[in-house]
């Protein structure tokens, strides 16, 4: 049995973590998903819930407040980390998967208690993000993944969104797809309305009824009821008409935006861990955003030394040239990536 551990407060982290146990269990292995801020209080959840929208309104305001976070680990319910300390050891736990530094701590005491179980830390980003940079250094014999590494530009290994092809270029919408991440952060609406101006298509990813504005866009939205902590599906996805009310599914396999990244010519969007993940699995070529923080910058140096991505701004004074798009493209095509699933069976 393998324990999955993510977060709910990036979906760039815990998307990964749902398609890594759906990849597992497609080969015949056994997965389970946890998600840190079901050990959380209920008010806890209610401040995160409100910092997600302070974040989406505001992208400085989001900067700001991940120079301030804390080690969400310090906010768990006791008999909650106890409950599930009992239900790894029932269900035989033989590796962790961690994808937030927040679990570190936890895991540190799990073992101390039952025994040592192998530890993978998987870096969905090119290099240490936040979360395991405020979690400080384990006393656990990890094993490091890295699904991309900025410092020896490649990408050692990955999990597949979709075992499905990318959808050959000539067959592909003639649209972008426009977002700001599991919290709609960053400059997209910005950078949506520059390029439907252009002449584009779009379709954007709004977080809330105020972003509905628009001709010749496509809108599409996560249920804003939902929260990672309350399921282990994808987050529920659908398109938002005028007039209508909103139909959310909750997609099998990988999440609903990726089939919108795989029709699309690019992903527009700030360069963080999942985006560079729905990039590759699709050959779609990503337009590089204000990154958040310093990790995703080094995401977006990547992605453009290998020929994945490019920045906006150049984008922009190649006059938005589609043949560019193309270019990426193909390199993308051409990646050799092995999976990690594969690795852990």
């Amino acid at each position: 049995m393998i324990e999955i551990l993510t977060s709910g407060v990036a979906l760039g982290v815990h998307v990964p973590g749902l398609l890594l146990a759906d990849r597992l269990r497609e080969q015949g292995g056994t997965a389970n998903v946890s998600v840190l801020e079901r050990l959380m209080p209920a008010e806890t959840l209610a401040t995160t819930a409100r910092s997600k929208q302070a974040f989406h309104r505001d992208f400085r305001v989001a900067l700001a407040g991940q120079k301030l976070a804390r080690n969400a680990a310090v906010s768990t319910d006791e008999p909650a980390v106890c409950r599930l300390f009992q239900s790894w050891q029932e269900r035989g736990v033989s590796r962790f998967v961690v994808f937030s530094g927040f679990w570190l701590s936890l895991v540190e005491r799990y073992v101390t208690q039952y025994g040592a179980v192998p530890v993978d830390v998987c870096h969905v980003d090119s290099v240490q993000s936040p979360s395991f940079d405020k979690a400080g250094t384990t006393s656990l014999p990890v094993r490091h993944v890295w699904l991309a590494d900025a410092d020896r530009l490649r990408i050692p290994c990955s999990i597949p969104v979709s075992r499905e092809p990318a959808v050959p270029w000539s067959r592909r919408d003639q649209r972008l797809l426009v977002h700001g991440g599991g919290w709609g952060m960053g400059t997209y609406r910005e950078r949506a309305a520059e390029l439907s101006e252009s002449g584009f298509s779009l379709d954007v990813v709004a977080y809330e009824d105020q972003d509905l504005a628009g001709e010749g866009v496509r809108y599409f939205m996560i249920d804003p009821s939902w929260h990672p902590w309350l399921d282990n599906g994808y987050p529920p996805f659908g398109e938002v008409l005028p007039g209508r009310t909103p139909v959310y599914h909750q997609r099998r396999g990988h999440h609903g935006s990726f089939d919108l990244c795989r029709q699309a010519l690019a992903t527009v969007s700030k360069p963080g861990g999942g985006t560079l993940l729905d990039s590759l699995w699709s050959a779609t070529p990503a337009v590089l955003l204000e990154p958040f923080g310093a990790h995703e910058q080094r995401n977006a140096d990547l992605w453009i030394e290998l020929g994945f991505g490019i920045s906006f701004e150049q984008w922009q004074q190649k006059d938005f040239a589609v043949e560019v798009l193309e270019e990426l493209h193909q390199a993308l095509l051409a990646a050799e990536v092995a999976d990690y699933s594969q690795a852990l069976l």
